[in-house]
């Protein structure tokens, strides 16, 4: 039986940032951000994904590795800063590097494990591209890639020998990729496939008064959500989070946690051998094609 556990990859942005649809508390303190890293490496969880514009994530996990002796033992991808080379008129691999070098500082690390492009159109950018390979063959990068929102970006960066690492939003609501060969073309090129917003930023657990008006045609989808679910006695987290899990073609899953009995949640799930194929199957079928209001945060009014 595979240990899906290994595909649990824990990212950070609560830990700098207020961020969360439903998170109502906010960002949590140093002390317990400290503690839900411990949680996760102690259960297991060895890769963490962060950001250069997650508030002070970085320094965060920089302290906490130093902190615990971790920074052989774990895996860090951060992301260059969105729109960087737009806002700057310097050379681009000295603009690219030194964004890099800031994070490493920050992490008190000498590479990453993986660095990404936040800004999707760069990774059409062949200089952007080769200015990250170049990184790779210094060593202070070990696998390159982007973080894509739609479809086209992602077929693209699957079909880029340079790339290494491609993260895609995926979940219930969200199975736009089923519908493209993106899946299919990661395989066949070796790309290593990282699921992000499996919780759609907390949207799958806000209780139904607490919906704005402008996500109303949400509280549709989620009351038909219940109602699959209640038929195979699963909870929406565990339905959400075993959605994105047992896709054989996503090798990690990237969520994130507001606080530390939501990661035992999350922990929890993945350790319980749950029968969920009927489920999922029901799932896949009945939420194939949600408007980008509901599936895209970037959409939704602040």
């Amino acid at each position: 039986m595979e240990n899906l556990l290994n595909k649990l990859v824990l990212g950070t942005v609560q830990f700098g940032l207020n961020y969360g649809i439903n998170n109502l508390n906010g960002k949590p303190s140093r002390e317990k951000s400290f503690e839900m890293l411990d949680l996760a490496y102690k259960n297991g969880i060895k890769i963490f994904d962060t950001a250069n514009v997650y508030g002070d994530a970085e320094e965060i996990l920089g302290e906490f590795m130093q902190s615990r002796n971790l920074s052989g033992k774990i895996k860090i991808i951060t992301k260059l800063k969105p729109n960087i080379i737009a806002e700057s008129d310097g050379e681009i691999n000295s603009i690219i590097e030194a964004n890099l070098r800031e994070s490493l500082i920050r992490l008190k690390r000498n590479y990453v494990d993986g660095y990404l492009l936040h800004t999707p159109e760069y990774i059409r950018d062949k200089k952007i591209v080769s200015a990250l390979s170049d990184l790779k063959k210094r060593g202070l990068v070990k696998n390159i890639g982007v973080s894509i929102y739609e479809e086209v970006d992602a077929v693209y960066a699957a079909s880029l020998e340079e790339v290494d690492y491609i993260q895609v939003p995926y979940s219930i609501f969200d199975q736009r990729l089923n519908k493209t060969e993106f899946f299919q073309l990661a395989k066949n090129n070796n790309k290593t496939v990282f699921a992000r917003s499996a919780f759609l930023q907390g949207l799958f657990f806000m209780p139904q008064e607490r919906i704005p008006s402008h996500l109303e045609k949400a509280k549709i989808y989620l009351r038909d959500l219940d109602n699959i679910i209640a038929k195979y006695n699963l909870s929406r987290l565990q339905a959400a989070l075993l959605f994105s899990l047992k896709n054989e073609n996503i090798n990690y899953i990237v969520f994130g946690v507001d606080n530390i009995v939501q990661l035992k949640e999350n922990i929890n799930t993945t350790e319980q051998n749950i029968d969920c194929e009927r489920c999922l199957k029901e799932l896949k079928d009945k939420f194939i094609d949600i408007e980008k209001n509901i599936i895209f945060p970037s959409l939704w009014k602040k």
